[in-house]
């Protein structure tokens, strides 16, 4: 009887952090996040995608609150959307996974970028005053920063 005991509570551990994985909690709970992105190298932007969208299976998306601050030379990743259909297809893929992208207007106002035109995806709600500014903001609301 010991064993039968045992034998079902191993079961339902094994069925319960399988479950955690499927949805894709894992055991981290809930959390708030920020990507800070403020470099030109396309190969460490598209390693930041890559991360954000790994982040996501591993907490779940109903578990994550992410968002993405960009400025300086970040935000060619945006401008390099708009022409490359891959790294276009997983910015779109992660802001349908709730995922905000937030791009400086000081860096708008200094780089003459016009968010509308230059920018994938790009709308008034997503510009911020100051990148570093929402970074400590957000650090200051409780999320975890990360520099991929």
């Amino acid at each position: 009887m010991k064993q039968l005991i045992t034998y079902l509570l191993v079961a339902a551990f094994a069925i319960v952090s399988g479950q955690a994985s499927a949805d894709g909690n894992a055991g981290y709970g809930k959390q708030k996040v920020v990507y800070h992105v403020n470099y030109d190298n396309p190969k460490k932007q598209r390693g930041a995608l890559r991360n954000i969208q790994n982040h996501i299976n591993a907490v779940g998306a109903a578990n994550l609150d992410l968002r993405v601050v960009m400025h300086g030379n970040g935000l060619s990743l945006l401008m390099r959307a708009n022409e490359d259909d891959g790294v276009q297809s997983s910015v779109a893929n992660l802001k349908n996974q709730g995922i905000g992208f937030k791009v400086c207007a000081n860096t708008l106002r200094g780089r003459k970028i016009n968010y509308e035109d230059d920018l994938y995806d790009v709308n008034k709600g997503d510009i911020v005053p100051s990148g570093v500014a929402e970074l400590a903001h957000l650090q200051g609301q409780g999320y975890s920063y990360v520099k991929p």
